[in-house]
């Protein structure tokens, strides 16, 4: 028999590892981390849930967590960004492209006759608020400089003193309103082209949508849509044949430039936001075709952005503030002790701007959300809350309702599927639903590994990773 002193082992979680190896129950643990597929920051629930057949009041099933080796059982965090847990924002973005591909070509309870209707895609940008540094075509950037793709400089001020940082920072707050005004516009202009009134257009014209947000190296947002016209109904109708593509192209161009909003404080002074003049449409052609711009590839264009957040930009990809607390004041511990936030000092009031591993011009972009997020008149932006998201508060992807399949219906079916086939791996027979009842009460405990777990966590994602990769080339 080996002895290992586990004192001569350096690291931490080398030393957790090996005690998690040694543990009675390993089998166990390594089976809910890969079962997890890599995620980096899993839930820990404690509780447990038991299967009753009501006609004889017979325990079919039963599980509590207590039975786990560590006592808690894990669940994926569910976490989109990118720079937050991989394996999730992996599953999340294949969510999103079903999501879109569905609304373009059919499938998911979509019609496939849905890839007639006319559709675009729109890239509605931000205006600009005092010259950056970039890269155009033919000619270098004002400061007489060729920026290379990667250069640290690329979207910040040239100017730094008088670039507009509170325009900056109030148009990422209401960039998600802007859209909701340029979606009104946008259905009015379509009814006087089509020379109808609203309430009119409304009988025989729908408008669906599917949005992303996308941060430029400015650190401001601006929205990836496909626009889609269906019949009344939805998806399962096609619009009237004098709704064509052009009709919609003309719309959304008349429409954008209508969407602002005004903005009045002492402080700032009055500003009128709206789009920038950079507005793209283009016609979304069937997929197999020779067009650059298929269903396919505006769906995987789509995912892609839909994992992303601030952080793509060079900021932070969570909040400042405790989670708790999120920007109001003081949290109580479980014994009703006051716990203030370390970023407040417990009456809501911010404290000085801690010192952060961020470029000047994000660290300014924050500054600016903390200073106006101490004024009333832009309490309700909650702008401390979203500053690591520069002022952004809107949701990344959204969609309307007629436009596809949910998220939520995409997530019970893996559900559903998987159940399936964890029941019938463990030969259980199949519960009438009539006369079988689930009853459970569960408790969230915490978040994330132990050292040693995660070291566990990574190389299931890296194993699968290299799966995918091989998978990618041809492999079998």
């Amino acid at each position: 028999m080996v002895t290992l002193d586990l004192r001569h082992v350096a690291s931490p979680a080398v030393r957790d590892l090996l005690h998690l190896v040694n543990h009675p129950g390993f089998d166990r643990a390594q089976q809910q981390i890969e079962h997890l597929g890599g995620c980096t920051e899993p839930v820990r629930l404690t509780g447990h849930t038991t299967t009753v057949d009501t006609t004889t009041g017979e325990v079919l099933r039963s599980y509590t967590s207590s039975d786990e080796p560590t006592g808690s059982l894990l669940t994926t965090c569910g976490n989109r960004r990118a720079s937050r847990c991989p394996a999730c924002s992996r599953l999340y973005a294949a969510d999103t492209y079903h999501l879109i591909r569905a609304g373009l070509s059919g499938g998911k309870n979509v019609p496939d006759t849905v890839r007639t209707h006319p559709r675009v895609f729109v890239t509605l940008t931000a205006p600009s608020f005092g010259p950056v540094h970039n890269r155009p075509d033919t000619r270098p950037c004002r400061c007489g400089t060729h920026h290379e793709p990667t250069d640290p400089m690329l979207g910040t001020p040239l100017n730094p003193a008088t670039y507009d940082y509170a325009g900056a920072v109030l148009f990422n707050a209401h960039a998600g309103a802007l859209w909701a005004r340029f979606t009104t516009y946008l259905r009015r202009e379509l009814a006087a082209r089509l020379g109808l009134t609203h309430k009119a257009a409304r009988t025989v014209l729908r408008v669906s949508f599917a949005k992303v947000a996308e941060y430029q190296k400015r650190g401001l947002v601006h929205f990836h849509a496909v626009i889609r016209l269906d019949g009344p109904d939805g998806s399962t109708q096609p619009p009237p044949s004098y709704a064509t593509v052009g009709v919609l192209t003309d719309a959304i161009r008349a429409a954008a430039p209508r969407a602002h909003i005004s903005v009045i404080s002492d402080a700032v002074g009055e500003r009128e936001l709206g789009w920038g003049q950079q507005l793209d449409v283009r016609e979304i052609a069937a997929f197999g075709t020779d067009a650059e711009l298929t269903d396919q590839a505006v769906a995987a264009y789509v995912a892609k952005y839909a994992t992303k957040s601030a952080d793509a930009s060079g900021t932070l990809d969570r909040s400042l503030f405790c989670r708790p607390c999120q920007g109001r004041g003081a949290t109580l511990l479980p014994h009703g002790t006051p716990l203030p936030c370390s970023m407040c000092d417990g009456t809501g009031q911010a404290r000085p701007l801690p010192r952060l591993a961020v470029a000047r011009h994000v660290r300014q972009m924050i500054r600016t959300c903390w200073d106006l997020g101490r004024l009333p008149e832009f309490a309700d932006l909650k702008l401390w809350k979203w500053a690591h998201m520069l002022g952004f508060r809107g949701h990344f992807s959204t969609k309307s309702r007629a436009y596809s399949v949910t998220l939520g219906a995409l997530r019970a079916a893996r559900h559903a599927w998987r159940t399936e086939q964890a029941r019938a791996h463990a030969g259980l027979p199949e519960p009438d639903p009539k006369t079988t009842l689930v009853v459970g009460h569960w408790d969230y405990l915490g978040s994330g590994y132990s050292p040693g777990a995660s070291l566990l966590a990574a190389s299931v994602w890296h194993r699968k990773e290299l799966e995918r990769q091989f998978a990618a080339e041809g492999g079998c």
